[in-house]
């Protein structure tokens, strides 16, 4: 009864009744005005009318001409030619291809004062050449789209349970002497978030600088509106992601997906794990959670410190001193291969869709084998056709999504995905005992990504997102072993057959995913 009242009477229900009201006087007003009024307001719908037909030209051309993905072009130009009135409304409200000028020179400023703390020498090239061989442009890519350079002298931790990571993670909280920078989608309030809490206010005390930021709307129907204002209070600096409004508009797309805590400038955790108890099997919503993390050491820390700074600094509105964070030398660590963690996000602040390109280019040099975990299964047509086309010269493609889902009608949408890609050779299994949230890919026993970003449009082309590009690391090697693991306890999908009708109300609504 509780959950009940808190869902009935909670932000999330004011929020949705708000917005309701706004489209409702968007589409409504006019025809209700036009009824009642036909001597004031008699013209007015058809005025309307030829108003959005000719708009609705302008819109289309708009469009065709945009760098927005096929798939996203197509579906909107169908909707505003056939719609107009909806169409053109809800493409003005919900679609920005620009941020507000001031928000672009903020972010272009921010990420000039971070970005020259990492400059590379000649002599660094050349040697990422020799180590990395044909695997050099991958590195490269990442570089020249972020800003975001490789390091040899870090090392990477491979952590196979959320329960594993979360201990770990609290072990060198505990340990924090400078400060501590925390970035989540979600953060819920229960048993671990209690625990982490008590550890930051203890750091607190100790005159430990603690940074926390999380994201609005993700956390909006789990925690109170003040409760930036409560961490605040305690002497932990929180900034909420894209404070959440009733008003309608297009900011509230782009999300911080992002999952990171960085310490000292010394040890970076990234991972699925959002901080809530399912995570880490305090609770069971959706049988067992399966999620894995990695824990950095050495330089390549820099790297999640650039991240943190430069989004947290954009939410705060100033340019901060980034000198005392990363003009530092990092302990000497053993280490082993290459490794880049880099940051993704809109367009219009990154010059590339840079996930989705760093996916294709580990699918489209695979040779031997190509291993993927994701919960959600919804790509477009350049991840479909790379994906099959990796099978088809017989690289051993295999993709591991949910058994029991978080949303039923985004496992209907993954299923759909199924046929296209098993009739070209990719093998699809589904986590038996539950819920796998784990993002990693892995391929050829050298090169593989941990992070945040999901095969689905809103990780690839809407969210900030965060990952760790590694070449030859030792955690390669237990990455495998959990691949190994993982398939023997999934549910090998071969065979599965979705019904007609499901298939078709599931390719149906893939159509609108790239409005999403």
């Amino acid at each position: 009864m509780k959950k009940l009242f808190k869902k009935l009477f909670g932000r999330l229900t004011f929020v949705m009744i708000a917005v309701l009201l706004q489209l409702a006087l968007t589409f409504v007003l006019p025809y209700v005005l036009s009824y009642y009024y036909p001597s004031i307001f008699g013209n007015l719908v058809v005025t309307l009318n030829v108003v959005f037909s000719v708009l609705a030209l302008i819109f289309t051309i708009k469009i065709i001409n945009s760098d927005m993905p096929t798939e996203g072009q197509l579906i909107w130009v169908i909707l505003i030619l056939f719609l107009p009135i909806l169409g053109i409304t809800i493409y003005c409200m919900f679609v920005r291809r620009k941020p507000p000028r001031r928000h672009k020179k903020l972010y272009d400023s921010v990420s000039k004062e971070t970005t020259k703390f990492i400059s590379r020498s000649k002599e660094e090239i050349e040697d990422l050449k020799q180590i990395l061989g044909d695997k050099f442009g991958q590195f490269e890519y990442l570089y020249r789209s972020t800003g975001l350079k490789a390091y040899t002298n870090s090392a990477v931790k491979y952590l196979s349970t959320g329960e594993e990571f979360c201990e770990e993670l609290i072990r060198e909280l505990e340990n924090a002497k400078k400060y501590i920078f925390m970035e989540y989608f979600i953060i819920d309030e229960g048993q671990l978030w209690d625990r982490i809490l008590q550890t930051l206010e203890k750091k607190v005390s100790e005159g430990v600088e603690v940074r926390v930021m999380y994201d609005d709307l993700g956390t909006i129907n789990k925690l109170p509106t003040n409760f930036y204002k409560k961490l605040n209070k305690k002497g932990i600096k929180c900034v909420r992601f894209n404070a959440f409004t009733p008003a309608v508009s297009a900011s509230h797309n782009n999300r911080d997906h992002r999952k990171m805590t960085i310490i000292d400038g010394q040890v970076g955790f990234m991972s699925g794990l959002n901080l809530a108890d399912e995570y880490v099997n305090l609770i069971h919503p959706f049988g067992h959670w399966k999620d894995t993390g990695i824990k950095i050491t050495g330089e390549a820390v820099k790297n999640m410190i650039l991240m943190f700074l430069q989004l947290n600094d954009v939410q705060n509105r100033k340019i901060e001193d980034f000198t005392p964070y990363l003009n530092y030398e990092a302990k000497s660590v053993k280490s082993s291969g290459v490794i880049c963690p880099f940051g993704d996000g809109p367009k219009y602040f990154y010059s590339e869709y840079v996930a989705i390109n760093a996916y294709l280019n580990i699918i489209n040099q695979a040779q031997r084998y190509l291993w993927i975990t994701t919960p959600y299964l919804i790509v477009d047509n350049k991840l479909t056709n790379a994906l099959c086309n990796a099978a088809r010269r017989g690289v051993d493609v295999r993709i591991v999504t949910p058994h029991i889902p978080d949303k039923k009608i985004i496992l209907g949408i993954t299923r759909s995905s199924y046929k296209t890609l098993q009739e070209a050779g990719v093998k699809i299994f589904e986590y038996k005992d539950g819920f796998i949230h784990s993002k990693q890919v892995l391929c050829d026993d050298e090169i593989g990504i941990v992070g945040t970003i999901n095969f689905d449009y809103r990780s690839l082309l809407h969210h900030y997102e965060c990952g760790t590009l590694m070449y030859k690391t030792d955690c390669l090697k237990d990455m495998k072993k959990d691949f190994e693991n993982l398939f023997t306890i999934s549910l090998n999908m071969e065979g599965f057959c979705q019904s007609r009708i499901v298939r078709l109300f599931c390719e149906i609504m893939k159509l609108f995913t790239p409005l999403l």
